[in-house]
């Protein structure tokens, strides 16, 4: 079943009001979302806990405000959704954390199920030099 536009920026506005909950409300418990790169956060991550734990808890820890994401684009066909982000976020040591993203959303039932996320890799290695946890 195809998933339509309209529910997808619904779902990703839950992002960029600061609601994570209410994002990962529509994230499959075995998501299987791999952010591709060579950084800190780069890995495949077989479940929800594991890519938070992995991802957003780790940058939480160094973006006082969290990523602050920002959809930029989106485009849908059938049951993928490819997702255009950029983040304005700053970090402890102010640095200005503004990475780009696309996430390629694979939806079943209206739940995602796969993601495949990429991001800049070596903004992200900065954010860790610089603000170590």
């Amino acid at each position: 079943m195809a998933v339509d536009a309209g529910f997808v920026r619904k779902i990703f506005a839950g992002l960029e009001r600061g609601d994570g909950a209410g994002f990962f409300a529509h994230v499959a418990d075995d998501v299987d979302w791999t952010v591709m790169g060579t950084h800190p956060l780069a890995g495949h991550y077989k479940s929800k806990a594991d890519f938070i734990a992995g991802t957003f808890a780790k940058l939480g820890k160094m973006l006082p405000d969290g990523a602050q994401l920002h959809v930029d684009d989106l485009i849908v066909a059938g049951d993928v959704a490819i997702v255009e982000l950029h983040s304005e976020a700053t970090a402890k040591n102010g640095f200005r954390f503004d990475n780009h993203y696309c996430w390629i959303c694979y939806f079943k039932d209206d739940v995602i199920v796969r993601v495949r996320a990429y991001l800049d890799s070596v903004m992200v290695a900065r954010l860790f030099t610089e603000n170590p946890i």
